[in-house]
């Protein structure tokens, strides 16, 4: 029903099966872990679990924020699981990962937002799996510096913070979050001087000259990796995309960002903000 017959030719997707596909999805139930590729209903499932590679999510299913654009439960979340670490550390050790993506739901309820569990994720990590590289895709922890700072005091990689659509939609889109303090977070983690990524969404209703915007306002905050992907509707009840995007004006910002200094970027309609993660973290 709706959309997904009005889909063009270039947003059709692989079919999430697979024996590496199958490896995964019984790998995170059997210890208990959350992925944001089946939370957020994300449309390289197929070709990313097919690939042996997941983005895993920790603190939980459930988000204390209702973004209009995410497919993510919303409610009140279970206390944070003080065993997680340890079973996201051994699930990454058998599927042999050189390369993981961590994120999280927001967790407004808790004091320090989920900051201290993060760091011992990260840290369980490495101690189990030397050698790994982790991208933290992380929320803005209402840019709280402790908070963001105990991340990257726990030294990932990378750290993506999204910034997901232009200034001017940010209050339609988004809950909580404000378009300058994702910025600010930015900020703080290009300071840090680990390399700093965000992602922005298209067919929200965003003008070229917006967009053009939002490149030089995440390049002012010393991002160096950028994603740009097509906004699709995760489910019933959720934003209609105004439009979609031709592949080849994806390719023409793919073009201007990389002229504004940008190290990596990954733009075109089916790109989510940790499509071909391991690339950006120097894997291959």
């Amino acid at each position: 029903m709706g959309n997904a017959r009005r889909l063009p030719h270039w947003l059709k997707m692989q079919r999430a099966s697979g024996e590496n596909y199958s490896k995964v999805k019984n790998l995170t139930a059997h210890f208990g872990l959350h992925t944001i590729c089946s939370s957020g209903n994300c449309p390289n499932i197929g070709e990313c679990w097919n690939a042996g590679t997941a983005t895993f999510m920790i603190l939980g299913d459930i988000c204390t924020r209702a973004c209009r654009f995410c497919a993510t439960k919303t409610g009140k979340p279970l206390p944070p699981d003080p065993e997680e670490p340890a079973k996201m550390a051994a699930a990454i050790k058998i599927l042999n990962l050189l390369h993981c993506v961590i994120t999280s739901v927001d967790r407004d309820d808790l004091p320090d937002g989920g900051a201290a569990h993060w760091a011992g994720v990260i840290n369980e990590i490495r101690k189990i799996n030397p050698g790994i590289t982790i991208e933290a895709l992380i929320p803005d922890f209402d840019g709280k510096k402790e908070n963001i700072n105990m991340i990257i005091d726990a030294a990932p990689t990378i750290i993506s913070h999204n910034l997901e659509t232009v200034r001017r939609l940010t209050p339609v889109i988004r809950t909580k979050a404000k378009y300058d303090r994702s910025l600010s977070v930015i900020k703080m983690i290009a300071d840090s001087g680990i390399p700093a990524k965000s992602g922005i969404m298209l067919g929200l209703g965003e003008k070229e000259e917006e967009i053009i915007e939002t490149m030089d306002d995440l390049r002012n905050a010393g991002c160096r990796i950028l994603t740009i992907g097509q906004y699709l509707k995760p489910a019933e009840g959720y934003m209609e995309p105004v439009e979609y995007i031709h592949p080849d004006k994806f390719e023409e910002y793919r073009l201007k960002a990389i002229e504004k200094g940008f190290d990596f970027v990954e733009s075109s309609p089916l790109v989510r903000s940790s499509y071909h993660a391991e690339i950006h973290a120097g894997i291959r």
